[in-house]
C-alpha cells in the first residue's frame, strides 16, 4: 500500500526537532523528543529508545 506524503506534517515535525511532542497515532499515544523527520516517518527518542512512527499513522501532534 502506498501512502501519499503530507508535506505540511513533515515540515511541522522538522520544525520540532529537539523538542518534546505528544503524537496520537492509530495505535495509541507516544510522547518523546523528535530526533528527525523524513517524508514517510518521524523518529522519536522515548527515554533513550528510538521509535520510528509512520507519518500516515499520526492523527494529531501536540508540543509538550
Amino acid at each position: 500500500m502506498v501512502h501519499p506524503v503530507d508535506p505540511y506534517v513533515v515540515e511541522t515535525l522538522k520544525s520540532m526537532i529537539g523538542k518534546y511532542v505528544v503524537l496520537e497515532t492509530t495505535r495509541g499515544r507516544i510522547d518523546g523528543c523528535v530526533v528527525d523527520s523524513k517524508p514517510d516517518h518521524v523518529i522519536l527518542d522515548v527515554y533513550g529508545k528510538k521509535f520510528f512512527v509512520r507519518i500516515s499513522e499520526i492523527v494529531w501532534i501536540m508540543p509538550n
